[in-house]
């Protein structure tokens, strides 16, 4: 690997991609970290998020953006509305047949989904923008909220956070065009490593508070983690393989045809979509709670009713973990139900004189191919219900190490981002006749 690397340094195209990757990447942390927002107090918001991050929709947002959503920094909002505007306009596109047929059109329909994502992008990030500056001064972090000072701070704040977050999908398709990898992937990649080193000294203080038993604990997760890492590569390169046999064809003295291939079916197809929208159904309880707080003496009933729905939403709940895992599997077959069309496949096979060994044509292919899907996405399911659900258990059995709620998610993506900027480099690299990462 170590050799691989140093020819691709000695490729000048490469370095130069490598570098550029490398500069964007170094601007975006420091608006990440280092340029805060116009007329907040960023202490206040954080100390604000931290008595509150009981599993709500923040702290995942906190999560994916490095810490910047704590910090109030220019680039809070990072890349969510224009991933929440990808995923929006994908599910539209199965739903809308005018934006099913331009989805269908090549190139020129891919712009114009592309031009419709940034619209509704821009959309939800001043959407997202205004949620925002509701929480920060409920928090108490705006400095002005009255008169006509407060609704220009107001303006200002929203205007910051919107051109923000359009900044960083601009840089994200800069990383596109000239350097290595998928931008906007990498600004998430980005994101949660940049919490690790929270996440590993917060295991150090759990086990120097508390030896007995968060030493064994500290080296446990390391332990999983390592696994974790390991078993999601093996999920991301498993697939099943449907065989699929060509007719022979004679057309003059020329056979065409003949030839045996296969559909290739990826275990875990859906990536961690299923986690995403799992994970934001999940943390919506807890959200809209904290915006309803209880009263000091905690007598009512609505202090009541406050604490209990905060415990059975909490992510130290076992129902937490249950719906959790329940609602993963929901949407893994959902998003599968939408990639895959049987019907379609098996039309296509039949078009092109191809049938799969022993099945017929016509609706015995689309029902084989129907349960094939289902089985693999019943395991993929099951395997992304455990990434994530595991971190939930352990951050519920060991108070101090509640943070690690979202570690599940943060690993899986953090794989998937990085095997797919490997598999680009090591493109790139055969190219040049180069040995690769994956030899």
């Amino acid at each position: 690997m170590f050799e691989t690397l140093r020819n691709a340094w000695k490729v000048q195209e490469t370095r130069k991609k490598l570098l550029f990757t490398l500069f964007i990447i170094i601007i975006f942390r420091i608006g990440s970290i280092l340029i805060p927002a116009p007329f907040l107090d960023a202490q206040v918001l954080r100390d604000w998020m931290n008595a509150n991050d009981n599993n709500n929709a923040l702290s995942y947002l906190n999560v994916l953006s490095g810490g910047s959503m704590s910090r109030a920094t220019v680039f809070a909002l990072g890349v969510q509305p224009f991933i929440n505007a990808s995923i929006i306009v994908q599910l539209l596109t199965y739903a809308i047949p005018p934006l099913e047929r331009i989805s269908k059109e090549g190139e020129e329909g891919r712009k114009k989904i592309d031009k419709i994502s940034a619209f509704v992008s821009f959309g939800l990030s001043i959407f997202m923008a205004w949620a925002y500056y509701l929480t920060m001064k409920k928090a108490g972090a705006v400095r002005y909220t009255d008169g006509f000072e407060g609704i220009f701070a107001a303006v200002v704040i929203i205007s910051v956070f919107v051109t923000g977050a359009m900044i960083v999908v601009w840089i994200g398709n800069r990383i596109n065009e000239k350097g290595i990898g998928n931008g906007v992937s990498m600004m998430i990649f980005i994101g949660i490593l940049a919490n690790f080193p929270s996440n590993l000294l917060t295991m150090w203080n759990a086990a120097w508070d508390q030896p007995n038993p968060y030493v064994f604990v500290g080296i446990f997760v390391l332990l999983l983690f390592v696994f974790v890492i390991g078993f999601i590569v093996f999920m991301n390169e498993s697939e099943r393989r449907i065989p699929i046999q060509y007719a022979k064809r004679v057309v003059g003295r020329k056979q065409y045809g003949g030839q045996n291939t296969h559909i290739p079916v990826k275990v875990c197809m859906s990536g961690v979509m299923p986690i995403i929208f799992a994970n934001a159904f999940v943390s919506l309880p807890m959200t809209i709670a904290i915006f309803f707080p209880p009263n000091q003496d905690g007598t009512s009933w609505w202090d009541k009713f406050y604490t209990g729905f905060s415990k059975f939403f909490s992510y130290r709940s076992p129902v937490y973990s249950i719906v959790l895992f329940l609602l993963i599997i929901g949407f893994n077959y959902f998003y599968v139900s939408m990639q895959y069309n049987p019907v379609e496949i098996a039309n296509n096979l039949r078009q092109s004189n191809g049938g799969i060994p022993g099945i017929r044509p016509g609706k015995p292919t689309s029902d084989y191919i129907q349960r094939v899907l289902s089985k693999i996405t019943l395991v993929g399911a099951v395997f992304l219900g455990i990434i994530a659900v595991i971190p939930a258990i352990l951050g519920g059995v060991f108070p101090l190490l509640g943070n690690l709620a979202f570690s599940g998610t943060s690993i899986l993506i953090v794989v998937s981002v990085a095997l797919e900027t490997v598999r680009t480099l090591e493109s790139q690299l055969m190219m040049r006749h180069h040995k690769g990462f994956l030899e």
